[in-house]
C-alpha cells in the first residue's frame, strides 16, 4: 500500500517512519510512504501556504491552491484523498480495516492552524478525526492513520499479534503478564502457568469481557455473544452489583 502525506513539517513524518515497525514495513516493501512538502506546491512568494481568514478572526487558514496542487502532484486513478480534521468522522478499527482492504493509495492532507479553506473539501474523499480534541497539527493524526493500517497488512507483523487486539470483536484486550511470577505480593494468575490451553483461552476471553465491562461498557451493546460469554457477563454483572 502507498501513502502520500502532504505536510508543512516533513521532518516530523520522516523521523517517525524511520523507526520500528513502520521502517521494517518499508524495508520489506509492504508499504511505500511519500512525504510531500506543501510549501513546494505554492505559487505565492516566500512559500506562503496560509493567510488570515476573510471576515476577520484569529488564526491562519490553509489556502486551497497549494493544497490542491500538492494533491494533484501525486494523485492517480487509484488514489483516495483523506483530510485529518477534528470535524471528521472518528477514526476506528472498522475504518482501519475498510481502508486496508479497499484502497491501494491513500493521500493524507495534514490539517493545520485555525483550519483550512472550505473549498479544499471539494477535493477530499474522506475527512477523519482521531478523537474529540484538537491538536496543533495533522501530522500526528496522519501517522496514526498510517500506523493503524500498516500493522494489519499481511507480513508486517504476525497475524496473532493483532487478531486479539483491543476493539477486535468489539472487546478490549485481555490482561497480560510476564516475569516475575510474583512482585510486591501480587502473583500472576495460576491458570496462565498451567499450560492448559483451553483454560487459558477461557480465562483470557473472560478477561476481555471484564475489561470491556469495566472500561468501555458501550462496546458491549454491539457484540455477538456466545452462550458462555453471555453466562459470564451475567455473573459479572450480578457480582459487581452485589446481587
Amino acid at each position: 500500500m502507498k501513502f502520500s502525506i502532504i505536510t508543512l513539517f516533513p521532518n516530523l513524518i520522516s523521523s517517525y517512519i524511520s523507526e520500528s515497525i513502520i521502517k521494517r514495513a518499508i524495508d520489506k516493501q509492504k508499504i511505500e510512504i511519500d512525504i510531500i512538502d506543501l510549501r513546494q506546491h505554492t505559487t505565492y512568494s516566500h512559500n506562503q501556504v496560509d493567510d488570515y481568514q476573510f471576515g476577520g478572526g484569529k488564526g491562519m487558514v490553509l489556502m486551497v491552491e497549494p493544497v490542491v496542487n500538492a494533491i494533484n502532484s501525486c494523485k492517480t486513478k487509484d488514489s483516495v484523498v483523506l483530510l485529518t480534521s477534528p470535524q471528521g468522522k472518528t477514526w476506528s478499527q472498522n475504518l482501519v480495516k475498510t481502508f486496508k482492504n479497499n484502497y491501494q493509495h491513500l493521500i493524507i492532507v495534514c490539517g493545520h492552524y485555525e483550519g483550512f479553506d472550505e473549498r479544499i473539501l471539494d477535493y477530499i474523499d474522506f475527512e477523519v478525526s482521531v478523537g474529540d480534541y484538537v491538536i496543533t497539527g495533522g501530522e500526528l493524526a496522519s501517522l496514526i492513520v498510517v500506523d493503524s493500517i500498516t500493522r494489519l497488512i499481511e507480513g508486517v507483523i504476525a497475524n496473532e499479534s493483532h487478531q486479539n487486539d483491543s476493539f477486535e470483536n468489539n472487546l478490549l484486550d485481555h490482561p497480560v503478564y510476564t516475569k516475575p511470577v510474583e512482585f510486591d505480593g501480587k502473583k500472576v494468575p495460576e491458570v496462565l502457568l498451567s499450560g492448559h490451553h483451553a483454560n487459558i483461552e477461557k480465562f483470557r476471553q473472560q478477561g476481555r469481557i471484564k475489561n470491556t465491562y469495566d472500561k468501555r461498557p458501550d462496546l458491549l451493546e454491539t457484540n455477538n455473544w456466545s452462550a458462555d460469554d453471555l453466562d459470564y457477563l451475567k455473573k459479572l454483572q450480578k457480582k459487581l452489583k452485589g446481587d
